[in-house]
C-alpha cells in the first residue's frame, strides 16, 4: 500500500513563491507516476506536474510551465512542487497523487485524474494580495 502525505500550502503574495512537498512509502520495487493536482472551486481537477520514478521525466501544464518545478529528493521519498511568480489563478487545492505506471511517456496520463490509485489528503494554496 502507497501512503502519501502532504505539506505545505498557504497564502501567498502575488509573485511570491512556495514549496509543496509529498512524502511517499510503499512504493518501492515497482514504477510509478507521482502527480502534483489542483482544484479551484467551481472548476475540474487538473494536472499541473507529474515526475516519474523510474526515470525522472516530467511534465508541466501550460499554465505552469516555466514557474513551477517537480523535483524528488535523493532518497527517492519526497516529491516536491517549487512554485514561482504565483498568480492568483493558481488558488486551488493541491494534492499529490500516485500511479503504478512503467510507460515510456508519462505525459498520455499526467493529467488523467481518474488513472491515480493514491492520493494525499491535499492543501490549500492561496495566492492573494
Amino acid at each position: 500500500q502507497v501512503q502519501l502525505v502532504e505539506s505545505g500550502g498557504g497564502l501567498v503574495q502575488p509573485g511570491g513563491s512556495l514549496r509543496l512537498s509529498c512524502a511517499a512509502s510503499g512504493f518501492t520495487l515497482d514504477y510509478y507516476v507521482i502527480g502534483w493536482f489542483r482544484q479551484a472551486p467551481g472548476k475540474e481537477r487538473e494536472g499541473v506536474s507529474c515526475i516519474s520514478s523510474r526515470d525522472g521525466q516530467t511534465y508541466y501544464a501550460d499554465s505552469v510551465k516555466g514557474r513551477f518545478t517537480i523535483s524528488r529528493d535523493n532518497a527517492k521519498n519526497t516529491v516536491s512542487l517549487q512554485m514561482n511568480s504565483l498568480k492568483p489563478e493558481d488558488t486551488a487545492v493541491y494534492y499529490c497523487a500516485a500511479t503504478h505506471f512503467a510507460g515510456a511517456l508519462v505525459q498520455p496520463i499526467c493529467s488523467m485524474a481518474y488513472e491515480y490509485d493514491y492520493w494525499a489528503q491535499g492543501t490549500q494554496v492561496t495566492v492573494s494580495s
